[in-house]
């Protein structure tokens, strides 16, 4: 049976796809999500602060065939996200996906966070994402319609005491989400939000060293990025077409079960 590509012929644009290296070749998840895009026939562009991680990406995705072009954003303003956006219409000449996976998790409990540490989540968990969803958007809408992918986590909804700012900027992401999908379904535009649980990714293994035991969840087991791809791809493609304004967990069943 051949493979249904399931976004073919569709531009996506994914930050944070470059991944940190690992030792063990584990992808982190915004290069998994690329790779598994670009496997489905999505010409895919990587944006990504670091130009090695960022070619990288695009490599693997060219030798397998696929279509790349990287953008190199620090994700600080609204310059970089319409550059960014600008920069997938030179390449590709339209946008239809968007995945707003650059994230990042200082591990701080609250009385140790600074209003600079709050101030830079803030900006990278949901600023960012809101202003390249505005900038997206218009596109999306020039070619009837696209899908946005937020990737958010447990942490947003369950807390988690060594990450307050982290799980403050992923809980607004929740509301732009939501609004989102609410104010564009009508000219097309789907948005969803994952809620990712406990993974093994090398950022968490570079975070939380030594053996992980992640908190009771229904599988007793933790996922990888290619559990977040999936879901990514889902929600990306025309499999859902019915689904807006979701946050979908994928969490190994953690939050439906008590602490």
């Amino acid at each position: 049976m051949t493979q249904t590509l399931k976004v073919e012929r569709k531009v996506a644009i994914v930050t944070g796809a470059g991944g940190k290296p690992s030792p063990t070749g584990s992808f982190g998840t915004g290069k998994a999500i690329a790779l598994l895009l670009a496997q489905h026939g999505a010409k895919v562009v990587v944006v990504d602060r670091h130009q090695d991680r960022a070619d990288s990406t695009r490599q693997l995705i060219e030798e397998s065939g696929g279509e790349a072009v990287t953008v190199l954003a620090n994700l600080a303003t609204e310059a970089d996200c319409q550059r960014i956006v600008q920069e997938a219409l030179a390449a590709f000449g339209r946008v239809d996906i968007l995945v707003n996976n650059a994230a990042v998790s200082p591990l701080k409990t609250l009385l140790e966070t600074t209003v600079e540490d709050l101030e830079n989540s803030i900006t990278v968990n949901l600023t960012i994402p809101f202003l390249l969803t505005k900038a997206a958007l218009p596109e999306m809408i020039k070619v009837g319609g696209g899908a946005i992918v937020n990737i958010s986590t447990l942490a947003a909804i369950r807390g988690a005491a060594a990450m307050p700012a982290y799980s403050a900027a992923k809980a607004g992401m929740t509301g732009l989400t939501i609004s989102t999908a609410a104010g564009y379904g009508r000219q097309g535009v789907r948005c969803n939000a994952i809620i990712v649980g406990a993974l093994d990714t090398p950022l968490r293994r570079a975070t939380v060293p030594g053996e992980y035991i992640p908190r009771v969840a229904a599988l007793s087991t933790e996922g990888d990025s290619w559990d977040i791809a999936r879901a990514t791809l889902f929600l990306a493609s025309e499999d859902s077409s019915h689904i807006t304004g979701v946050l979908l967990p994928v969490d190994s069943g953690n939050s439906i079960l008590s602490p």
